[in-house]
């Protein structure tokens, strides 16, 4: 008797050049259907090269989201798992690292460290969200962000008030989406993510730094968690980093 192929399982990756493209590139290899989503015409080029189908989308704009995820359904059948790991930026970021010091910055320092990040987090969850309860079936959503959603530090204040926004919107996400079959979960990444071609970070030792592909074993770990092993928080802490219980 002839058995039954299993059904390719379908994923949408926002943010397609250094973590994204490491989790683009295991997926395609452990068999999934990919679409990489991203802004620049060169980072599309290397979603292509990787075997994924590439589409450009602005992670800020909920439309934009669910367009694409509208449009990677067409494509594979529907869609099981979408991975928010865009950097997201607005405004101007020439400014201290994180911000500086709350007394010394400004509104344009506000909107660029904190409101941008949580915003891109919100469109993605909201948008995701909806899609994923329209297309009714289990799916899972990750959103990735750093370990400034766990603490502030001095002068990267409005860093952290993004963080914070970003993992509290996530967080709220589980909670109401869960009923429904619908796994929401933050992957916290507490440390600097090494560049994919394995080069160094500001002289930070790169033990100290998270290597993009065990990242990426995480996502696909979540990614094959069922309705009885649902994580809706991971942390990924390297040795070498510091590290605060």
């Amino acid at each position: 008797m002839r058995k039954m192929r299993a059904k390719q399982r379908s994923a949408v990756v926002f943010g397609a050049r250094n973590l994204g493209r490491a989790v683009i590139e295991l997926l395609v290899s452990d068999g999934w259907a990919v679409t990489g989503v991203a802004r620049s015409r060169r980072t599309l080029d290397g979603v292509s090269e990787s075997g994924a189908l590439a589409l450009e989308a602005d992670v800020t704009n909920p439309a934009s989201v669910y367009g694409v995820l509208e449009q990677a359904a067409a494509a594979h059948g529907g869609v099981d798992l979408v991975v928010n790991a865009a950097a997201a930026y607005g405004g101007d970021r020439s400014g201290p690292f994180g911000g500086g010091p709350i007394a010394e910055a400004d509104l344009d320092g506000f909107d660029s460290w904190a409101a941008a990040p949580a915003r891109a987090a919100f469109s993605f969850l909201s948008a995701g969200g909806q899609f994923a309860i329209a297309q009714g079936r289990a799916a899972t959503l990750v959103q990735v962000t750093g370990g400034s959603a766990r603490r502030a530090l001095p002068g990267r204040g409005l860093w952290a008030a993004g963080s914070f926004g970003v993992r509290a919107i996530t967080n709220a996400a589980a909670l109401e989406l869960r009923p429904r079959g619908i796994q929401v979960t933050l992957l916290i990444v507490d440390a600097g993510i090494q560049p994919l071609d394995g080069s160094t970070r500001g002289g930070v030792s790169p033990e100290a730094l998270a290597d993009p592909r065990r990242i990426a074993d995480a996502v696909l770990f979540l990614a094959n968690q069922d309705a009885r092993s649902a994580s809706h928080e991971l942390q990924l802490t390297p040795l070498a980093e510091s590290w605060t219980p």
